[in-house]
C-alpha cells in the first residue's frame, strides 16, 4: 500500500465528505456537550494543522494538531476510513504527528477520545503509542464520557 500523508487541501472535494462522516459517527456515541470533534470551519483556523492520509488519491485517513499552549498541542480529527481500518493507517498519520511536533519543539501532545467501547481501538492505539491517561486539560473539565491522555515527547 502506498500511503501519503500532506498538509489538507481544504478545496479537496472529498475532504468534506470524509471530514462529515467522522462527525456523524461520532453523534450516537454521547451526548452533543461530550463531543469534542471539530467541524471543517474549525480545522481551517490558523491554530489548527490538519493532514490526510491518501491511497491512490483516495482519503483514507486524517488527523490534525492544534495549538494549545506554547509547546503543548492537542492531537484532534484522527480518522481511518471504516474500510481500512486494521491496515496500520491511524499508525502511521499518528507516527506522522508526533514527528512533525518534535521538528517544531513541542514538548507535549494530549488527547481527549470517548470512554465508550468504540473508542478502545483508539485509545489502544494511543497507549501503544506511549500515551498516558491524565487529567483533562485545556478548557476541558471531567466528564465521564471522556478520556484525557497525553505524550511527553
Amino acid at each position: 500500500m502506498q500511503l501519503s500523508i500532506e498538509r489538507a487541501d481544504f478545496t479537496a472535494p472529498d475532504l468534506s465528505a470524509f471530514l462529515q462522516a467522522h462527525l456523524d459517527d461520532l453523534a450516537p456515541t454521547a451526548p452533543a456537550e461530550s463531543r469534542h470533534a471539530l467541524d471543517l470551519g474549525g480545522l481551517q483556523t490558523p491554530d489548527v494543522r490538519l493532514w490526510v492520509a491518501s491511497v491512490g488519491g483516495q482519503i483514507v485517513g486524517t488527523g490534525a494538531l492544534a495549538n494549545l499552549e506554547p509547546g503543548h498541542e492537542e492531537l484532534k480529527s484522527m480518522r481511518t476510513d471504516p474500510e481500512r481500518r486494521g491496515q496500520g493507517i491511524a499508525t502511521r498519520i499518528l507516527d506522522h504527528l508526533v514527528q512533525n511536533a518534535r521538528g517544531r519543539h513541542i514538548h507535549r501532545i494530549s488527547l481527549e477520545t470517548g470512554s465508550m467501547g468504540f473508542f478502545a481501538p483508539a485509545r489502544a492505539l494511543y497507549a501503544k503509542a506511549g500515551f498516558v491517561p491524565c487529567a483533562p486539560f485545556g478548557s476541558y473539565t471531567e466528564d465521564p464520557n471522556s478520556v484525557f491522555m497525553t505524550k511527553t515527547l
